[in-house]
């Protein structure tokens, strides 16, 4: 099992890939991350966003929610089509990131 630390890490360095592929500067939105017994739930966004939380700044898109599992530090990536309860209801019934998407029929 991983310390809170650690996840907080590895979410920490997600990011930090992310910003560095796109070039945009992105950060763990402060005050957002959501505590769960399997792990924690982490947004993200443009320092800009999360320094000022004006809505005409938060233009970024594909910056879905996303899990740090607390017992393998695995990365689960929810979607952002529907509501964060979806994904949630979904990972804890076991059912998601393994449910079929539409790139799998193509």
């Amino acid at each position: 099992m991983l310390t809170e630390q650690q996840v907080i890490e590895i979410a920490k360095n997600y990011v930090k890939e992310r910003k560095e592929k796109s070039g945009l500067d992105l950060v763990i939105l402060d005050n957002e991350a959501i505590k769960k017994p399997y792990g924690i739930i982490f947004f993200y966004n443009t320092k800009k966003y999360n320094d000022n939380r004006n809505d005409d700044d938060n233009t970024l898109l594909g910056n879905a929610p996303f899990l740090v599992e607390n017992k393998t530090g695995k990365i689960i990536i929810f979607g952002s089509s529907q509501g964060l309860d979806y994904y949630v209801e979904e990972y804890e019934a076991g059912r998601w990131p393994d449910m079929p998407r539409l790139s799998d029929f193509q």
